[in-house]
């Protein structure tokens, strides 16, 4: 397998997608309410149908796992997957904060080898090949540029989710208060993003509200700018696993020294 060549192939298809996202949130959308009571969108839906068929036609092997459609457990058996979600942070992009993203992971077995995250309405397509390190490409001029974790390890700044935060996260911000210097909300995968390019340092998420899609491919990121992505145990996830939600949770930091302090 050409990873470059792959990763490219799923670059031209995110900013494909990008096109038909961004066209209908210029417009006066209509919210469904899906039977875990979240919201989705046309958006959503037309991004996932537009993935899957972009991918589907160059990689026809490779299994799917995705938000917005029905889980086929064959692709348990396959080598190959590719995990979609369309439109990471729906409720931001029905709040329109502009802070929501398209996660794209390819696995192989059961480790993420390429992900990328695309801020949708912002400037960058985030990046990584395992192996090669994390990337952030400026859409406008087309320029790759290598990111890298911060060296804090106090003063620490503190990511947090605009729509789910909860209760556990809130106590070990207050736990870990000395260390923090400034927490800050933040949409989607966004968090993981800022992780990797150094403008933040810490997340938690103590709860099972995640999945594989919301996850994998910033886990990917993190790691390969020489941070850490770990379950509060210190395991790390594996992929392409029958439940697909993070269970225990996660915490994402820029050093093994950091999240040793703050679990």
């Amino acid at each position: 397998m050409d990873r470059k060549k792959l990763l490219e192939e799923m670059m031209l298809a995110i900013r494909g997608a990008e096109e038909g996202i961004l066209e209908v949130y210029r417009t006066d959308f209509a919210v469904e309410t899906k039977d875990d009571d979240s919201p989705v969108t046309a958006a959503d839906k037309g991004a996932d149908g537009y993935l899957r068929d972009f991918l589907h036609a160059r990689y026809p092997e490779a299994a799917f796992l995705t938000e917005e459609h029905k889980d086929d457990l064959r692709r348990l058996g396959a080598s190959s997957l590719f995990v979609i979600d369309p439109v990471d942070g729906t409720s931001d992009f029905v709040s329109r904060t502009g802070e929501f993203t398209t996660n794209l992971a390819y696995v192989e077995g059961k480790e993420v080898t390429i992900g990328l995250i695309n801020w949708v309405a912002g400037p960058y397509v985030y990046w990584a090949i395992r192996g090669e390190g994390a990337w952030r490409r400026d859409k406008l001029t087309g320029k790759d540029e290598r990111i890298h974790v911060s060296l804090r390890r106090t003063d620490l700044r503190v990511l947090v989710s605009r729509s789910h935060l909860q209760e556990e996260e809130k106590e070990a911000i207050e736990r870990n208060k000395g260390l923090i210097s400034s927490v800050e909300e933040k949409g989607a995968a966004l968090k993981l993003c800022m992780i990797a390019e150094g403008s933040a340092d810490l997340t938690w998420r103590y709860s099972a509200g995640t999945k594989e899609w919301d996850t994998a491919p910033g886990e990917l990121l993190v790691e390969e700018a020489g941070g850490v992505f770990l379950k509060p145990d210190g395991t790390r996830y594996l992929h392409n696993r029958e439940d697909v939600h993070n269970r225990e949770g996660y915490i994402a930091a820029n050093s093994l020294e950091v999240f040793r302090k703050v679990r």
